[in-house]
């Protein structure tokens, strides 16, 4: 008979408690370790750069310095931070000489569908130029708008899709899991 265990990984908090988590690629950028990623814009709590896989013209990504594991992490006080995500991209955008500002789209990808565990404001221009390969990516139900986003934080509702999905051992946390 098989026997069952728990995933090792269910305790792990949303989010590091020094901010830092030392296996996020995002991470590494926010401490500078990783050369060749420039940083187009940044403060004392934010962080621009540009997507790696980019699907449009313009697609750049707004991190928190601190790490934060996904837009399920957040709850109603967080709305200033997503705000300011959304400013700095935007004013990205504009220091990129964008001002079709009716054709953008910021967002956010719910998991299982992140490839960083960490949480990340995509924000794409002119988003009816995003490449066909990726339109599935932005253009789904998994793919939440800021706007969108914020109303449903601003109602004061979490987001409650699924469980969490372990990205050490790729199983939902909590789940038993035979070995």
């Amino acid at each position: 008979m098989a026997e069952k265990q728990k995933c090792s990984c269910e305790d792990k908090p949303d989010s590091s408690d020094d901010g830092l988590d030392e296996s996020c690629i995002f991470c590494r950028i926010v401490n500078g370790d990783e050369p060749y990623t420039q940083i187009l814009s940044e403060d004392e709590d934010l962080v621009c750069f540009e997507d790696i896989c980019p699907a449009a013209p313009h697609h750049y990504l707004v991190i928190p310095k601190k790490h934060i594991h996904s837009c399920l992490s957040l709850q109603a006080d967080d709305i200033t931070l997503v705000r300011r995500m959304a400013e700095m991209g935007r004013d990205v955008l504009k220091a990129k000489d964008v001002t079709d500002f009716e054709d953008v789209s910021l967002g956010f990808h719910v998991p299982p569908f992140i490839t960083v565990p960490h949480l990340h404001l995509h924000v794409l221009a002119p988003f009816s130029q995003i490449f066909q390969w990726s339109e599935q990516k932005f253009k789904s139900f998994w793919y939440l708008t800021e706007a969108g986003f914020l109303q449903g934080l601003e109602k004061g509702k979490k987001l409650h899709f699924h469980k969490k999905r372990c990205f050490k051992c790729m199983l939902i946390c909590g789940a038993d899991v035979k070995l």
